[in-house]
């Protein structure tokens, strides 16, 4: 019955930003795709521009990624349509700009469970169906997940997560014939500051990159077997920079420009 279901790349956190530009760039690459957000009306318009560039309309799913039984309904979901998952990316996650004793605790919680388990819980939930058709999981993360984040300590914290359990689990999937990359970009203006409050988006210059940017790399990354992908020539001289940087002054040199942030 497996074989007779229809393979099709899963994407979460889909409705705006780079889980938007990552779902053209799938659809536009000739993949099946299935829409995963909690905002139904965004996730159809994103269908219907993807189907008016004259591809299959994507499978459009609400549901909230962060629920604990999420991973199951979605499983029976894509059943019912007679679907599986050749690709899973996992793009759904926020961020919180603030000192960590002084931001809500059920909120950071919550960030840790949406980043880091719900992730984790999709990532290995379809394992068999990705091996049928040695397909590949894409985990987003963030260059914030190379350096400590005071200001966004939790939150950096959850990135560093997703960077090293991608890494671990390729390692793991790669004799199921199972692609594993992480996506880790920079600065990218799309919904994700406005829910960090973050108010002042004026970043360095040459660090920001637009999210259709991020999707192209990301997708081609996939595609190529990398494991990790940073977009953008500035960007990927963060990975390196705890290696000539002593990390106390790295996280001060954050964490002013997180308070300025802050303070905006």
């Amino acid at each position: 019955m497996s074989e007779e279901k229809r393979p099709v790349t899963v994407i979460t956190g889909a409705s705006a930003g780079i889980g938007a530009a990552l779902a053209h760039e799938f659809a536009g690459n000739g993949h099946e795709v299935v829409l995963i957000a909690r905002r139904e009306q965004a996730l159809n318009a994103l269908a219907d521009a993807i189907a008016a560039k004259g591809v299959a309309r994507p499978t459009v799913l609400r549901m909230d990624v962060a629920r604990i039984d999420a991973a199951r309904d979605i499983a029976e979901a894509l059943a019912k349509r007679g679907l599986e998952p050749d690709i899973v990316v996992n793009n759904a996650g926020f961020g919180l700009l603030g000192t960590a004793d002084k931001l809500g605790r059920a909120e950071q919680l919550a960030m840790i469970d949406l980043n880091c388990r719900s992730l984790t819980d999709l990532s290995l939930r379809f394992v068999d169906s990705l091996a049928r058709h040695r397909g590949g999981i894409m985990n987003v993360a963030s260059i914030s997940g190379f350096i400590p984040g005071p200001g966004m300590s939790v939150y950096n914290a959850t990135k560093a997560y997703v960077i090293s359990f991608s890494e671990g689990l390729r390692r793991e999937l790669r004799p199921k014939g199972i692609r594993v990359s992480v996506l880790c970009p920079g600065p990218v203006p799309t919904e994700f500051q406005a829910r960090a409050g973050i108010n002042d988006v004026h970043y360095p210059r040459g660090f920001d990159r637009t999210a259709e940017d991020v999707a192209q790399q990301g997708y081609k990354g996939l595609m190529r077997g990398r494991a990790v992908v940073v977009p953008g020539m500035h960007n990927k001289l963060v990975p390196w920079l705890p290696r000539f940087l002593p990390r106390n002054i790295l996280a001060s040199l954050v964490y002013g420009r997180l308070r300025r942030w802050e303070d905006a």
